[in-house]
């Protein structure tokens, strides 16, 4: 009775104090403020399976990772709007007092917001004020980092009852008290024999928390888990590749997918196919999409030497959420090549497709093609290239497989080929707003050369692709450089509305609102609205760093925030740090929240990192030379640049002081800073291998120098366009 009276109490007040408020003015609005209100008074209120499935019905939280289960990533909250956009400021923000990439997505419960950081650290805060409640830390081994293909990150965590879930990079899904941070259970998903990651966020769905895991580039098995979400025990596990043929499949799909695999030993290198990230969920349907990713190793031709679809590499699963049996896949890139991964984000909408309503699942994943198919059957609907793409031609109509090209294929030469690894579009959320009917894609212009390994053998100890990068560093400048670009994509006519084109790399996630506003934080390190329907930029604020994650939308007291990470890093970040519009950047990671008349200030940024000169040169002898440019493609170039430009989020070895060089062997053998997670490599190669690959370095790192000032030449050059 009490909460009814004190509903009515509101609903009045709200009435005497300025229904003209666009959001209070809508009967569903002044319910979900007034919800809030009551929720806010009991902050802990449990989230049900109800609450998930409903989501869209609490505008004032963001309680998924997508916001709903359809993983739109639009908000119906327009406080924020078009006109009213221009008097959005600072309202807090918060040091995580990190260095490394930032990518989560925050979840916010009723005025409580809950953020994972680097290393898998859990957050949760004040959403009104940023005020830190608890921290959970869960002490993952430095070391394990090596086996992080792409910085030790987390995409964030998700709710479910009285609980927080979160996945760690040590392969750990852990659920802890929303309330507290206090450990409720925790459960080992990987065999931690093998160089398994977490680095998505989990999703729950009926009663059940889902994960899945990393690692496909030094070689494991992928497969998707389901836990009971009170006690931790394990409902169902879905392998996505088969293991060693001679012995019993472990489910029934698996035989179906067994065919696909022809020659080699693929169970003996991994095979790959690792859900490390998308997952969307129909609760009509029953149905968990989850999206499937590259081979392990990369090549084909050592993977699956004679031939084959490689299912489920690189497909799209639909999986009976209870049963964890399969209803149907498609495969984006069958026999996956080129690292194409399809764990990219898949939107659920309903479009009308030639006359007719249809129920369908959108994704952009790495191979370039944007994709519409029939979410209850997996019926291919149609795919259009939303990025240049050489390696096919289009997408059969009546087959619904690509159709390749055969300068795409580098098992006798080098093959330059579109897009390269980084994708078209890689794990950056994009967004749909069933208003404008488009989605807001954060599209990266990249390319490989692509060349086989020759006398390709698995080494469980390192990478595994199979793919000969040197073709790479001997490519002759022809003007390419890759780009990114905001596309607002047209699902139906499949072609793009309008193109922000960013001038530079670094994609950053998209959020779309009611308001008629797309927001993404860009890579000039401004954070920037435009408008839905025409591209426009209406509004931008600098953030003092390049971010790659992306923002949500919540309120709290009747006021809409616009909220996210900033932490530059990730798989480029941990080559390169693009300098801001002044050169200078911020020394730390930060969770941000805007909102209107806001008025806090960030602190000023500093100057980035010195570039220390190189030491004399150890030796000119090509043989040392060749053997130490060898081992560093084989151990160090999947985190160390060797490139002119500034250093990324771990050290760029061209740059590196006189003090770390006269550590070289304590630090590479000795592993004197495993606590960073350089791990030793005594056990990889010995003295004279260390001191080859010290050569080369210190080699590379004066032929940088010219380099780097073309390279800073052409920054000031990309600085002044994008400022105009």
């Amino acid at each position: 009775m009490q909460t009814r009276i004190g509903f009515w109490l509101l609903l009045v007040w709200l009435c005497l104090t300025g229904c003209g408020n666009d959001q209070a003015s809508d009967p569903a609005a002044v319910e979900a403020t007034a919800a809030q209100t009551e929720d806010g008074k009991r902050q802990h209120a449990s989230v049900t399976d109800h609450r998930l499935t409903n989501a869209a019905s609490e505008p004032h939280n963001w309680l998924s990772h997508g916001r709903t289960y359809d993983e739109q990533r639009f908000a119906t909250l327009d406080a924020v709007n078009r006109e009213t956009v221009k008097d959005l400021g600072l309202a807090w923000y918060w040091d995580t007092g990190t260095t490394r990439g930032l990518e989560a997505t925050p979840i916010v419960v009723d005025g409580r917001m809950f953020s994972t950081g680097t290393w898998s650290v859990v957050y949760a805060h004040d959403a009104r004020t940023g005020e830190l409640i608890w921290q959970y830390d869960p002490q993952v081994p430095r070391e394990w980092g090596y086996n992080a293909c792409c910085d030790v990150v987390n995409r964030g965590a998700a709710v479910w009852g009285d609980n927080v879930y979160v996945g760690t990079i040590d392969g750990r899904l852990i659920a802890l008290s929303r309330a507290t941070g206090e450990v409720v259970w925790q459960q080992l998903t990987i065999d931690t024999d093998k160089p398994y990651t977490i680095t998505g966020a989990p999703r729950v769905a009926n009663g059940k928390v889902v994960i899945g895991n990393g690692g496909a580039e030094l070689g494991v098995r992928g497969y998707i888990t389901a836990y009971d979400a009170q006690t931790g025990e394990q409902v169902w596990r879905f392998y996505t590749v088969p293991g060693d043929p001679s012995l019993p499949f472990e489910h029934p799909e698996l035989e179906t997918a067994a065919k696909t695999w022809r020659g080699g030993e693929w169970w003996k290198i991994g095979g790959g196919g690792t859900a490390w990230d998308a997952f969307a969920f129909d609760a009509e349907l029953n149905l968990l999409y989850v999206g499937v990713g590259n081979g392990s190793p990369w090549s084909r031709y050592s993977r699956s030497p004679g031939g084959g679809d490689n299912l489920y590499l690189a497909s799209i699963l639909a999986i009976d959420i209870d049963s964890g049996r399969l209803a149907w896949h498609y495969q984006t890139t069958p026999g996956d090549n080129w690292d194409y991964t399809a764990v990219q984000q898949m939107i659920l909408a309903d479009l009308e497709i030639d006359g007719e309503l249809r129920q369908v699942i959108m994704q952009a994943p790495k191979n370039g093609f944007f994709y519409v198919l029939d979410r209850k059957t997996g019926e291919y609907l149609s795919a259009e290239t939303y990025v240049p793409v050489t390696w096919a031609s289009h997408i059969d109509a009546e087959t619904g497989r690509p159709v390749e090209d055969s300068g795409a294929h580098y098992v006798d030469s080098p093959r330059i080929v579109s897009p390269g690894p980084a994708g078209g579009h890689n794990w950056h959320p994009m967004s749909y707003s069933p208003i404008t009917g488009l989605v807001y894609i954060p599209t990266v212009d990249n390319r490989l050369v692509y060349a086989q390994e020759r006398n390709y053998e698995y080494d469980p100890q390192t990478w595994n692709t199979a793919i000969d990068f040197l073709p790479n560093r001997n490519l002759e400048d022809d003007g390419y450089r890759e780009t990114t670009k905001l596309v607002a994509w047209d699902p139906v006519a499949q072609e793009p509305r309008w193109v922000i084109d960013h001038q530079r790399p670094g994609a950053s996630g998209v959020l779309a609102t009611a308001g008629g506003l797309v927001f993404q934080p860009g890579s000039d390190c401004m954070f920037s609205a435009y408008d839905a329907a025409t591209g426009e930029r209406l509004w931008q604020s600098p953030v003092h760093m390049q971010t790659i994650a992306a923002p949500i939308t919540y309120a709290v007291d009747g006021e809409q925030y616009i909220a996210f990470l900033s932490g530059w890093g990730g798989a480029a970040g941990l080559y390169s740090t693009p300098p801001c519009s002044d050169g200078k950047v911020s020394p730390t990671g930060r969770i941000m929240a805007f909102k209107l008349g806001g008025t806090a200030r960030l602190p000023q940024p500093v100057d980035p990192p010195t570039i220390h000169p190189p030491p004399e040169r150890l030796t000119s002898d090509a043989e040392i030379l060749a053997r130490g440019s060898e081992l560093y493609m084989r151990h160090c170039m999947f985190c160390h640049s060797l490139g002119p430009d500034d250093t990324g989020v771990v050290p760029n070895l061209a740059h590196i002081s006189a003090q770390s060089h006269a550590a070289w062997d304590a630090i590479v053998l000795g592993g004197a800073r495993t606590n960073k997670g350089m791990i030793s490599f005594a056990h990889l190669i010995d003295q004279t291998d260390a001191r080859a690959i010290q050569a080369f370095v210190i080699d590379e790192a004066h032929k940088a120098i010219p380099l780097r000032a073309l390279l800073l030449e052409e920054r000031a050059r990309m600085l002044q366009t994008s400022s105009r």
